[in-house]
């Protein structure tokens, strides 16, 4: 369904000046300084449309139950600046694959309908069908170590190909890598942005963004244009959590906006889910916490499966073994020695009886072939694939 369609039902004849007058009061809604996003979703609920809204505050019959609402700003005359701004949305929407969604949308996703602070208006780029299905939204470090981008991808994949649509940030690291996994099964992935649907965040993610447009969907309750403001990004959060059945986090330092996420999931009612680390990496402390606060601890992607009532038969890969195939001999004995938590070379070649230039070449051919990770310091972890 087209936005256009969904947003202005009786369009025919009226053309483009009634069009515009249509999505005015949304866009009031959707940007306004100093209305919560609570208020706006409550207000439309309460009114049924936007315009009625803006109606009511122009009579003076607008409720006022939150608080210093800025009803003067609501009830104002259109600015030439916002006209231009839905002239440009409008022409926007009108492109193959691109969507408006208003809160009172029959399209407009079920499960964010549910939240508090739902977005009054939603731009989206490509399959609409995605945003009413099973989701799990998958979130973590933008400076994630290999085996974070192992794990997002996996257990993306896997959910993908069990039926769940991926949501992510397309932020780099974990939520890189969830997309992509996304992408690989039937589920396919759901990207939110915090910027508008029109700027891409990070420029390195455009390639990914097309195809995701194309294979997925993009989704930003922003209005066009809207550029990166770091306190966006909180923000947008919530509409991941908000899409989602649950949440999965893959790697998180202390403070990490992916615990933002976490925590706004619990407020909505959403599963957590969180993947353990090493008691030596910075990057599981987040994700520790979570566990210790509640969420659930899962190690592999029929963790969540079984939480949402599901069973998958456990398959077993020949990866490890193609990709050691051509490895030597003193390579698979150090495999063999490697655990999933950071040891120093050195400390192998002395515990196996090596010679330390070997260790080092060995260590190296196993990173080539993508079974360990190097870390900072000379140390070395196996990478779970």
């Amino acid at each position: 369904m087209q936005a256009t369609e969904s947003l202005f039902p009786d369009r025919g004849t009226e053309g483009a000046a009634a069009d515009i007058d249509a999505l005015l009061p949304w866009l009031r809604l959707a940007q306004m300084p100093g209305l919560p996003r609570h208020a706006a979703a409550r207000l439309v609920r309460d009114h049924d449309t936007a315009h009625a809204v803006i109606e009511a505050a122009r009579a003076g019959k607008l409720d006022n139950p939150f608080g210093a609402l800025p009803l003067a700003a609501i009830a104002a005359p259109y600015s030439p600046r916002l006209r231009a701004l839905a002239e440009a949305t409008l022409h926007w929407a009108e492109q193959p694959g691109n969507h408006l969604l208003t809160l009172n949308d029959d399209a407009y996703p079920p499960l964010l309908n549910e939240i508090a602070d739902p977005p009054v208006l939603l731009h989206a780029q490509g399959n609409l069908s995605l945003l009413a299905g099973d989701a799990v939204g998958i979130v973590g470090s933008r400076n994630a170590t290999m085996q974070g981008v192992a794990n997002a991808g996996r257990f993306a994949r896997a959910l993908s190909e069990a039926g769940f649509t991926i949501v992510s940030g397309l932020a780099l690291g974990i939520d890189t890598a969830a997309h992509q996994g996304g992408l690989c099964g039937t589920g396919s992935t759901v990207a939110v942005v915090g910027t508008g649907i029109d700027v891409i965040y990070p420029a390195s993610n455009a390639a990914l963004a097309a195809r995701i447009g194309e294979a997925g969907c993009l989704l930003s309750e922003f209005v066009l244009g809207t550029s990166v403001r770091q306190h966006y990004f909180p923000i947008r959060n919530r509409v991941i959590s908000g899409l989602s059945r649950g949440v999965l986090v893959v790697e998180a330092a202390e403070k990490s906006g992916s615990l933002i996420t976490a925590r706004l999931a619990g407020e909505q009612g959403r599963d957590v889910f969180a993947i353990p680390g090493s008691i030596h990496s910075a990057l599981a402390k987040g994700c520790h916490k979570l566990i210790r606060d509640g969420a659930k601890l899962v190690d592999t992607e029929h963790d969540i499966l079984e939480a949402f009532g599901m069973q998958r038969p456990r398959t077993e890969t020949a990866m490890l073994e193609a990709l050691t195939d051509a490895l030597t001999g003193a390579a698979h004995v150090l495999l063999a020695a490697l655990t999933y938590d950071p040891v120093p070379a050195d400390e192998l070649a002395q515990r196996l009886k090596l010679d330390p230039a070997d260790t080092q070449a060995s260590l190296l051919a196993l990173e080539l072939a993508g079974v360990v990770e190097r870390l900072p310091g000379g140390a070395f972890q196996r990478l779970k694939r």
